[in-house]
């Protein structure tokens, strides 16, 4: 027994006090800034869950999920908004070489496009609500329902693309930024003495 305790002790899984600094971690990153990269992990599950319901013609179902990927992308605008104005405004990316780039085109195209998200998924929400004859649509005639309809397949078009992406790279962001490739600007609270292993790339 004690030469099996032996070995055992020589396994990384023993030696974690000298392996668990290699991990990529989130280090010194706020609470809310892995709140927002959950609640755009969950944004992204409901609306590919939301396209796979309408595929198969499932329309209420459809609208329940969408309506819920609505909500949680209102949960995540609230908070992001207070992380960024009350929080920490910005956290540069410093990790160097091509890496840097490709980042900063992510997180530019990411920001245009997120700009037009509320409006598009609110336009594409109402649109949509209205033609299944939710609320005061019930009482709508056929044809004012199938003009919401009409509308709705037209904003969606785009307004679907624009948002799954905006939810893919805000996920993609969150990761080089805080676990792949961590921000020189953080905090590190793993153990200063902890042996430094320089991000990838």
């Amino acid at each position: 027994m004690p030469a099996t305790l032996e070995l055992a002790a020589q396994l990384p899984i023993a030696r974690a006090g000298e392996w668990l600094p290699m991990l990529p971690l989130a280090v010194g990153g706020h609470p809310l800034v892995h709140l927002n990269a959950a609640l755009n992990s969950l944004a992204t599950v409901l609306l590919l869950l939301g396209l796979w319901q309408i595929k198969r013609g499932r329309e209420i179902p459809h609208g329940r999920v969408m309506l819920s990927a609505l909500f949680v992308s209102a949960m995540f605008l609230t908070s992001y908004l207070t992380y960024h104005f009350a929080v920490q405004l910005t956290v540069k990316f410093t990790h160097p070489g091509p890496v840097k780039l490709v980042y900063y085109l992510i997180l530019l195209s990411h920001v245009l496009l997120a700009v037009a998200v509320p409006f598009l998924a609110i336009a594409a929400t109402i649109y949509g609500a209205n033609a299944v004859g939710w609320g005061r649509a019930a009482a709508w005639p056929a044809e004012k329902k199938a003009e919401s309809r009409a509308k709705h397949l037209k904003v969606v078009r785009w307004a679907f693309p624009i948002w799954l992406y905006v939810s893919v790279t805000g996920v993609v962001v969150y990761l080089m930024l805080y676990h792949i490739w961590p921000s020189a600007e953080l905090t590190p609270t793993l153990n200063a003495d902890s042996p430094q292993v320089s991000a990838p790339g």
